[in-house]
């Protein structure tokens, strides 16, 4: 299942290539799959096992070397936030931020392509982690409270680039799957969501509820899927705990599709 998830993670695309969206360059790197042989804390939240796997596959370079990960900046007692990763690329010094997200694409919100892109839940959004990682996270390097941090590992806060990693599954409303995307890389764009008044179309497909590290994984047949019936009943809680799950589906044909059933 690890190797699953690992290969799910590399197979994701960049939010963003061949430029800077807010001003933060994406970090760009070509990786191929490798038997993963670390040891993961399953209880980890999502965001920092994904960090586990780029760390591994940051050692897997030739030309990086990683300098220091998940590093804490205090100043006195306070802890003013952290720095995902510093390394060596080519011998050039990189302060790397690492995200991996699932947005859906809802029109009402907002007036940009950003804008539109919220979390599954509505609790967040595109637009605020962008400007966190702009405003907050990033200016974190300049700070006089990581000055100690930079000397310990020989760097000058001069001399280096910061970069963003920024992965992330893209849905579409199934209601209009034609949007073409003109920021961001459509190659994100992996399904589709809907919600409650939307499910009886489906009523011949059969659909699996994986859990939240195996959002990672791309659809496969080896799953025990459940009929139309069961899985309507089961998502009952669900839309009453306000969770929109990502789901697989199948359809008759054998296709098989990423989708969040949402709540709202």
């Amino acid at each position: 299942m690890l190797q699953k998830r690992y290969e799910g993670f590399l197979q994701t695309p960049c939010l963003w290539i061949n430029g800077a969206i807010f001003n933060l360059p994406s970090f760009e790197i070509n990786s191929k799959s490798n038997k993963i042989e670390i040891a993961l804390d399953e209880n980890l939240r999502l965001g920092k096992y994904v960090e586990r796997f780029v760390s591994f596959e940051l050692g897997q370079q030739n030309n990086i070397s990683v300098l220091s990960e998940n590093i804490q900046i205090q100043d006195g007692s306070i802890t003013l936030g952290e720095l995902d990763c510093l390394l060596l690329r080519n011998g050039k010094p990189i302060h790397l931020e690492i995200i991996y997200k699932f947005y859906l694409y809802d029109a009402s919100v907002g007036n940009s392509e950003i804008d539109h892109f919220i979390g599954p839940n509505r609790k967040d959004s595109l637009k605020e982690k962008l400007t966190k990682l702009k405003e907050k996270q990033l200016p974190l390097l300049y700070s006089n409270a990581c000055k100690p941090y930079l000397e310990e590992l020989d760097l000058k806060v001069e001399d280096m680039s910061q970069q963003v990693y920024f992965k992330a599954q893209l849905f579409l409303p199934f209601s209009n799957q034609n949007i073409k995307l003109k920021t961001l890389n459509t190659d994100c764009v992996i399904g589709f969501y809907l919600n409650q008044n939307e499910l009886d179309q489906f009523n011949d497909c059969k659909f699996y509820i994986p859990n939240k590290k195996d959002w990672l994984i791309l659809p496969h047949t080896h799953v025990n899927w459940l009929d139309f019936h069961i899985y309507k009943t089961i998502t009952k809680d669900y839309f009453e705990q306000k969770f929109s799950p990502l789901c697989w589906i199948k359809f008759n044909n054998g296709v098989l599709k990423k989708m969040f059933l949402v709540w709202w």
